[in-house]
């Protein structure tokens, strides 16, 4: 959180599959309070669009597991919140495939203007995938924030 102080930029977080997860890891540090907007969980469908702006017609075409979705979940938290960053989290935690998705594929995104996706296959079990989503969304972010750096 640091880095996002240093540069006095804010961080709003979606999460989907991770239902609160990763801004639970991010209120854990010291001094989160001075970067961290908020976030919105929005783990059913149609609630991506209605609290975050994804385009229903891009759930419709993908269902919700998607990278684009994530991206437009990243864009959303960062518009809806009133942060300079978003970051987003969604995809199969397990034990069930969803949609034709088997557990452990996830997507991530982070924007601060264009969004940047990650795409994962993840193995483990549900508690297992949803700390690396956080872990990997996290790392995600703090590559962007570095190559950012002046």
């Amino acid at each position: 959180m640091s880095a996002l102080a240093e540069r006095k930029q804010t961080l709003a977080t979606a999460e989907s599959l991770t239902g609160g997860l990763l801004g639970g890891a991010i209120t854990a540090v010291p001094g989160a309070s001075t970067v961290y907007r908020g976030g919105i969980i929005a783990y059913a469908t149609e609630l991506k669009a209605v609290l975050l702006d994804v385009p229903a017609g891009l759930l419709d075409r993908h269902g919700p597991v998607h990278p684009d979705v994530a991206a437009a979940m990243a864009t959303g938290a960062r518009e809806r919140l009133g942060a300079g960053w978003g970051l987003a989290t969604t995809g199969v935690a397990g034990p069930d495939a969803v949609d034709g998705h088997p557990p452990g594929t996830v997507h991530i995104a982070a924007s601060a203007g264009m969004p940047v996706t990650r795409s994962l296959a993840l193995a483990g079990g549900r508690d297992e995938v949803r700390r690396e989503t956080v872990r990997e969304a996290l790392r995600l972010l703090w590559g962007m924030l570095r190559e950012e750096a002046p």
